[in-house]
């Protein structure tokens, strides 16, 4: 099992970017799917969430920001990021969660700096 997340980068205030995560050995259609993010010296934080059935849920600080989303058919999940701020910088990973089984991926790196 492998979930590759890409589509990182450093982005100035205000600026975009869209997080991708691939399954490979896993039918991500299956699982509930999250972003987590860690900022430099904080613990893991739930950014958003998508579950096998499609129903989203954000955390407080980018609601009306971010967008997650799945493409069962491309075994992939998105997060879209707008108007993003300084305090978004993080290494952002991608949960597979069932009841019995939880896979992360290996994270990609968002810097938000001007």
């Amino acid at each position: 099992v492998q979930l590759q997340a890409s589509g990182g980068g450093l982005v100035q205030p205000g600026g975009s970017l869209r997080l991708s995560c691939i399954g490979s050995g896993i039918t991500l259609g299956m699982y509930d799917m999250d972003w987590r993010r860690q900022a430099p010296a904080k613990g893991h934080a739930l950014v958003a969430t998508v579950t096998s059935d499609g129903i989203s849920s954000y955390n407080d600080s980018v609601k009306g920001r971010f967008a997650i989303s799945r493409d069962n058919a491309k075994n992939t999940v998105y997060l879209q990021m707008n108007s993003l701020k300084p305090e978004d910088t993080a290494l952002y990973y991608c949960v597979a969660r069932s009841f019995d089984d939880t896979y992360w991926g290996q994270g990609t790196q968002v810097t938000v700096s001007s």
